[in-house]
């Protein structure tokens, strides 16, 4: 699939090239800020879980039913994340991913991320052995980001192709600094 700003006379290779830009490295990238993010979420479930704890005390037992919540921390923290202007989980934003659409590279809608949440948990559930589907697809997509219709890619890359246009995006200039290309 090409990009949604690709011109009909890029060749095969010069997606090909874009694509390998927009996501190089993203697989380490990706597993380093699931470490962020499960340890975020742990940090957070730990607080919640002394206060349920303590408010359990207080009302001698009667708020024991409400540790059930926590089970919906997790999916709750992604999605919370998902649909903030940073599109992306603490840790993604971290390592300088950028969650969008691979229609037009746009922000996640409501629906898209609630289908993102919920195969990304499925599959978690499942077995994290589904996510090795990113080493052999286009763009290092997951089977949770193909359901949803979304992909992970470089920020500060997009941000530089989205500048540049899709003739430039490899010699984007700097209007700051005379028009002289980044380098």
């Amino acid at each position: 699939m090409s990009a949604p700003n690709a011109m009909p006379y890029e060749s095969p290779a010069t997606v090909a090239m874009r694509d390998d830009m927009l996501t190089g490295g993203l697989l380490t990238r990706r597993v380093l800020a699931w470490i962020v993010d499960a340890v975020l979420i742990s940090a957070i479930a730990t607080v919640i879980w002394l206060m349920l704890a303590a408010l359990t005390v207080v009302t001698l037992g009667f708020g024991a039913p409400l540790f059930a919540l926590l089970a919906l921390l997790p999916p709750f923290y992604s999605w919370l994340f998902l649909m903030t202007p940073l599109q992306a989980s603490p840790g993604q934003a971290l390592f300088g991913l950028i969650v969008v659409r691979d229609a037009d590279w746009g922000e996640p809608s409501f629906l898209q991320a609630i289908v993102y949440v919920a195969a990304y948990w499925a599959t978690m559930a499942a077995g994290v052995i589904w996510t090795a589907v990113a080493v052999i697809s286009t763009r290092h997509r997951t089977f949770h980001d193909m359901l949803s219709g979304l992909v992970v890619m470089r920020r500060s890359a997009l941000r530089q192709y989205l500048t540049a246009g899709p003739m430039g995006w490899n010699m984007g200039t700097n209007a700051s600094d005379g028009g002289r290309p980044f380098v």
